[in-house]
Parts: structure tokens; C-alpha cells; sequence
């Protein structure tokens, strides 16, 4: 059940590659993937609970490794239980991931760069990792990191907190009603245009090998955009560099 993952060329850590014939970093809808059911849990929660639930969701895995194509990386706020969990996953046949807590590591900069570089520095290169609940003005950097797709739930989930998406903010539409009387359907579509717009200005950023420009453009657009990009020059400035360009 394995989707084959084909990288194609580097911008940074980003990538442009391929699955099953389509460009990434792509969107991906829930309900085309066929994902192992997972223990999921809170995010900030004590390490024996987050050690439980890693064991649970590599037993899940493992019984659903012929059925499924996608698996959950858990471990809370855990690094070297995010690792176990990634390492024994890519024993047990998964090449697609799924990284948990997405909407709480968004609130978290440094483990946010933390979790994701070192996941990456550690997976093989044949894996791929999608990220869940973004906001559209955090694609740039996430892709910049090395994520390689967004779930789609993401369009849903922000419109029922009404919550616009733009590339470049997150408006709660309660305190700035740029919309009288949205439906939640609508805002949903709004929200899934906005992500497929930043998907194409990824990938023609990625083409022109300048998606550090768009992702310094978008530094500036919240203080947890500003935090992330600081850490990750600060802290990663090696994993940065180490991942030229490839022709």
C-alpha cells in the first residue's frame, strides 16, 4: 500500500517531488488517504501518557500496515518519543506520515522547529511528512522545513471556529466581520482557495528557487511566523545550508 515518493529537486530543505504521479508539496484530502488508526492525545500532557499512547499507535500500525498507506506520528511534546514512534513506523512499512498536534506545535515555535527538523534529519529519505490543522500563512515555512503536503481538514476545521484563512492572516470573523452572514460552508471554500493559492505560490517560488524569499515575506505576518524563522536561523542554520539546491 506504499506510495512511492520521488524527489525531484530541493529548495532549501524544501522539496518538490512526486506520489502517485502528482507534484508535491501538495494538499491532501483525509479521504484519500487511507490512514492507521492512531492513540491520539493532548499535546502538553505527562510523558507515561504520551509513552502509552506511542505504543498503542505502532500496535495499530502494525495490524493495519497491509490496509493503510499513511501513519501518525505521536508522541506530545516529546522529541525522543516522536522519534522512537517515526523509526519503528518506517520498520513496520509506512513511508507517509502524519504529524500530531499540528495545531498546538503552531502555538509552540521552538518545538515546532525542533520536532520537525529533527524528524526529518532522522527519516529516510524516501519518506514524506504532512502536516495538519496549518494556518495558510504557515505553509511557506513549514514546506521551507521539509513538509511536503497539508491536510485539507484544515479548511474545515478553521471554519468552524470562523475562522478566515488568507495567506498572509487568520481573521476570527467575530471581531473583524469581513463577511455579513457567511455560512460555514462558503468560509470552508474560502479557506480551501486560500490553501490551494499558497500551494501554487509555493511551488512557482520553488521553481524560481526562491522560497526563502517568500517565507522571510511571511515572517512578518505574526509573531509565531517571526519566532519560528528566528529559531530555526538561529538554532539550524547547518540543516539549512546542508540541503542546497540540487540540479
Amino acid at each position: 500500500m506504499i506510495k512511492k515518493f520521488e524527489i525531484k529537486s530541493h529548495d532549501g530543505p524544501g522539496r518538490i517531488g512526486k506520489i502517485d504521479g502528482e507534484l508535491t508539496p501538495k494538499l491532501f484530502s483525509r479521504s484519500d488517504l487511507k490512514i492507521a488508526p492512531s492513540e491520539g492525545s493532548a499535546y502538553n500532557i505527562d510523558r507515561e501518557i504520551a509513552e502509552f499512547n506511542v505504543r498503542e499507535t505502532l500496535r495499530l500500525a502494525k495490524e493495519n500496515v497491509d490496509e493503510c498507506d499513511v501513519a501518525v506520528i505521536q508522541g506530545s511534546k516529546y522529541l525522543d518519543l516522536r522519534i522512537e514512534c517515526l523509526k519503528e513506523l518506517e520498520e513496520i512499512g509506512y513511508n507517509g506520515f502524519i504529524i500530531a498536534n499540528g495545531d498546538s506545535l503552531l502555538t509552540n515555535s521552538r518545538d515546532l522547529v525542533e520536532i520537525i527538523v529533527e524528524l526529518k534529519k532522522q527519516a529516510k529519505k524516501s519518506s514524506y511528512f504532512i502536516f495538519p490543522f496549518t494556518e495558510v500563512s504557515f505553509m511557506p515555512i513549514l514546506t521551507y522545513m521539509g513538509i511536503d503536503g497539508f491536510l485539507t481538514d484544515s479548511a474545515n476545521y478553521y471554519s468552524h471556529l470562523n475562522v478566515l484563512q488568507t495567506p498572509t492572516k487568520a481573521y476570527d470573523l467575530n471581531e473583524y466581520p469581513l463577511y455579513e452572514d457567511i455560512s460555514q460552508r462558503d468560509l470552508e471554500k474560502k479557506n480551501l482557495e486560500n490553501m490551494e493559492f499558497v500551494i501554487r505560490e509555493i511551488h512557482a517560488h520553488m521553481k524560481n528557487r526562491s522560497l526563502r524569499n517568500l517565507v522571510e515575506e511571511r515572517s512578518g505576518t505574526t509573531p509565531q511566523n517571526i519566532s519560528t524563522l528566528k529559531i530555526l536561523d538561529r538554532n539550524y542554520m547547518d540543516y539549512l545550508l546542508e540541503y542546497t539546491q540540487l540540479f
